[in-house]
């Protein structure tokens, strides 16, 4: 039996000209998670991740928290193994499908919530196959990538698993484990905060989840700031 241990990135560059890049709330935040690992003595047997920018560099903050007085810990782990099929989709691609105008900088609040509740519909259409966004997979490949990685811990490991990736892909991981529907899916995705914590168990026939999207590192009144979902 292991667990396996499935990280947001930090928050990354939401409005800017390249969002895959962390922003200094985001090396925070995944600074501090390692931190917090470390103080719960908890040691990874392997570290999965995607390819993305944000993914690796949230990677790179958790490995600092966690080296800051345990180095030994970690080094055993060594470069994580990169897996594509971790990565996020293209949310640009995906609300060009519903709305083919280039979109206003999403610098208000009303402006914010227009995004995202296109990107809702247009992710609604991609994963029932309705649309097929520019540049992306099917939903069916994507949740091949998510899934083959799933498959791949169970068969290679036990102990302590890392996965750092981004919502897509987490959400559909829980949605392959919970058989839930699209519209499950994306409700699940767009709850997951930054540098939070879903826990599946795992043994050679089956994940199972234990928690979804939580922050024990954030959990001190002095880190509530640092709560973010973008």
């Amino acid at each position: 039996m292991g667990t396996l241990y499935l990280v947001r990135h930090g928050q990354a560059s939401f409005g800017a000209a390249d969002y895959d890049n962390l922003s200094p709330l985001g090396q925070q935040q995944s600074v501090r998670l390692g931190e917090y690992f470390r103080q719960k003595g908890l040691a990874f047997d392997a570290v999965m991740t995607g390819t993305l920018r944000r993914q690796l560099q949230t990677y790179a903050g958790i490995r600092q928290g966690m080296e800051a007085s345990a180095a030994h810990e970690v080094a055993s782990v060594g470069a994580p193994l990169l897996w594509p099929g971790l990565n996020e989709f293209d949310s640009e691609a995906v609300i060009a499908t519903v709305h083919p105008h280039k979109l206003q900088k999403p610098d208000t609040p009303e402006l914010y919530r227009h995004h995202f509740r296109l990107l809702r519909d247009g992710l609604t259409q991609w994963m029932n196959g309705v649309v097929s966004p520019q540049g992306m997979p099917s939903y069916r490949e994507f949740q091949h990538g998510v899934t083959s990685a799933l498959d791949h811990i169970r068969q290679n490991f036990e102990g302590n698993v890392l996965i750092v990736s981004s919502g897509g892909p987490i959400a559909t991981a829980i949605g392959h484990v919970l058989g839930t529907t699209p519209e499950t899916t994306i409700e699940l995705n767009m709850r997951i905060r930054n540098s939070a914590i879903t826990e599946f168990a795992f043994n050679p026939k089956r994940h199972t989840l234990i928690t979804f999207n939580t922050l024990p590192h954030l959990e001190h009144a002095d880190h509530a700031s640092w709560i973010t979902h973008a």
